[in-house]
């Protein structure tokens, strides 16, 4: 163990980061075996050039931003039928997966517990997790199959979230057999200085690497691979807020098919040309997203010669891939991003650091960044009161929160009395 401690001290002496020892002797054996595990598995070099990047200057983006082509769901006409037979072919034979990312906790909802978990207020009292799953037993039962469902968790609420699943039965699922969970990477926060952040414990602070990180952790959890030895071919990754998510759509199946390309993906049109919204677009002939603070007031509000926006196709993260594109994604880490937060931390001296304003830097991925990495791809639009009803805000906001969603919802199921 010496040894071993040597060896860390040498590495944590030439990036500057001996501080993350500080309070090794005041740990228990537990959280110190941990928090050795944790500094084996950083990656100082990358954290270090991650550091570099928060003080370049932005470079004048140069980037060549084009309208993307997209279909609409709803005016295929005799091409519908075409690609959901094509789709409903696919998912008969056992080819789909769905992947859930339920990283986050219900903070922002005044929920204690994994965001998954939250009930959003309807009179079954049915939580998002089990909304979902109804979802996806109704349309297995369609087509005569069980949908295997892969849930991404965090090191935060994994537990949690297991222990939720096993007191509901699992929903009628089966772990480990057609219900697996894995667990979203993480990375440290670091100061404005490029000190790694310690925790109140004396552990390392991290923070989930965004859901950019989907791809990367999907491989590394050995996850694609248990679906390759089950047969699937195409995996639907949605997000956990979404009430109405349509995991299984065999339109989006057969469009993805039929066109021979890796990645297909749901949009629902902006509410209006200015909503802040990430679009679909084509970067440098390359399919992508852009943000709204991307965008200029011009683009936003071109329109073709039918009056249709030219970016108005907002990204919903509702995305169909091939299990071979997911492991070609997830080979390397994609493109961090840097976010300034508010971060609580442990300081050299053992005192605890509280800010009321940003004070530290947490880097996340972005699941669309990986985009580019096609040549093409394909992009649906359907309808956003039929597959759009996020829960992300508390009901003072008074948009994609518990009551938007919940009467989405109670409207599509025709549950208003």
């Amino acid at each position: 163990m010496e040894r071993e401690i040597e060896e860390i001290e040498m590495i944590l002496k030439k990036y500057g980061q001996e501080h993350l020892l500080k309070h090794y002797n005041t740990l228990d054996d537990n959280h110190k075996k941990e928090l050795i595990n944790q500094i084996k598995n950083i990656d100082f070099a990358l954290i270090e050039n991650l550091y570099k990047n928060t003080k370049k200057e932005e470079k004048n983006n140069e980037d060549e931003i084009t309208p993307i082509d997209y279909l609409d769901k709803y005016k295929l006409n005799d091409q519908y039928k075409y690609y959901e037979n094509i789709g409903k072919k696919a998912i008969k034979e056992g080819k789909l997966a769905a992947v859930t990312m339920a990283g986050g906790q219900g903070t922002r909802l005044g929920h204690n517990g994994p965001k998954g978990t939250y009930d959003i207020g309807l009179d079954s009292h049915k939580s998002l997790f089990e909304l979902l799953c109804d979802s996806l037993k109704e349309e297995g039962k369609k087509y005569g199959v069980t949908i295997p469902w892969f849930i991404m968790t965090s090191r935060e609420n994994n537990k949690e979230t297991i222990k939720f699943f096993e007191k509901n039965k699992y929903f009628g699922y089966q772990k480990d057999k057609n219900l697996f969970f894995f667990i979203q990477g993480e990375l440290p926060m670091i100061d404005t200085e490029g000190k790694i952040l310690v925790n109140e414990d004396g552990l390392i602070k991290l923070a989930a690497d965004g859901h950019g990180g989907i791809y990367e952790s999907l491989v590394k959890s050995g996850m694609t691979e248990k679906m390759k030895n089950i047969g699937i071919e195409w995996v639907f990754i949605g997000g956990v807020d979404n009430c109405l998510v349509k995991m299984v759509d065999p339109v989006l199946m057969g469009v993805a098919i039929d066109k021979k390309v890796t990645v297909a993906c749901k949009s629902v049109v902006k509410a209006n040309p200015h909503e802040k919204v990430g679009v679909f677009c084509k970067r440098n002939g390359k399919p992508n997203v852009i943000e709204y603070s991307e965008i200029t007031n011009e683009m936003a509000e071109a329109t073709d010669e039918q009056g249709e926006l030219l970016y108005g196709e907002s990204h919903i993260l509702c995305n169909l891939f091939s299990v071979d594109a997911v492991e070609r994604m997830g080979a390397n880490p994609l493109p961090y991003h840097v976010a300034y937060k508010k971060a609580k931390y442990l300081d050299q001296n053992g005192k605890i650091v509280e800010s009321d304003s940003p004070n530290a830097y947490k880097f996340e991925a972005f699941l669309f960044d990986a985009f580019g990495k096609v040549d093409e791809m394909a992009v649906l639009r359907v309808k956003r009161e039929e597959e759009f009803a996020p829960v992300k805000n508390a009901d003072a906001a008074g948009v994609d929160c518990p009551k938007t969603a919940r009467d989405l919802y109670k409207k599509f199921y025709n549950l208003d009395k």
